[in-house]
């Protein structure tokens, strides 16, 4: 599951056969995803969308929260973080792309996760140069979406 999760959709998702949700970014939605969990008798997978760039029109949480949502997240029974989602910030500098994916590396390995998801389309080689290990590149594959 990628995109930004709200939590009236919690129980569609969980009891799909899913293996990662990418996108929480709060502890409501994690207490959310967990009491689904519990009641289909799963483990969910999870990765913490953290807003590195600060940007209004991002999701993620804000960096000065993440170390709060990682310990309240291990208590929970049934989700497994198994790393953290960022999105690039909104501009063609790709000093300023590489900068914020270099503090994503530094928080995956600080917190010892498996999984880094950063990069799409437009800059997913820096992403893969800055240490992601999982990429998003659908419009490099299904082309530009139609609104």
């Amino acid at each position: 599951m990628i995109g930004h999760l709200q939590t009236n959709k919690v129980k569609d998702i969980v009891k799909r056969n899913i293996y990662l949700i990418e996108s929480v970014d709060s502890i409501k939605l994690a207490k959310e995803i967990n009491k689904e969990a519990i009641r289909n008798h799963k483990i969910v997978n999870i990765l913490i969308e953290v807003n590195l760039a600060n940007e209004e029109s991002k999701t993620g949480c804000r960096f000065e929260d993440f170390d709060e949502i990682v310990c309240e997240i291990k208590g929970y029974s049934n989700l497994c973080i198994k790393g953290i989602m960022v999105i690039g910030p909104n501009t063609n500098d790709g000093e300023m792309i590489r900068n914020i994916f270099r503090e994503a590396k530094k928080l995956k390995d600080y917190y010892q996760f498996e999984l880094l998801s950063m990069g799409m389309s437009h800059d997913y080689l820096i992403a893969i140069e800055e240490g992601s290990n999982l990429v998003r590149i659908g419009t490099k594959i299904f082309g530009e979406r139609v609104y």
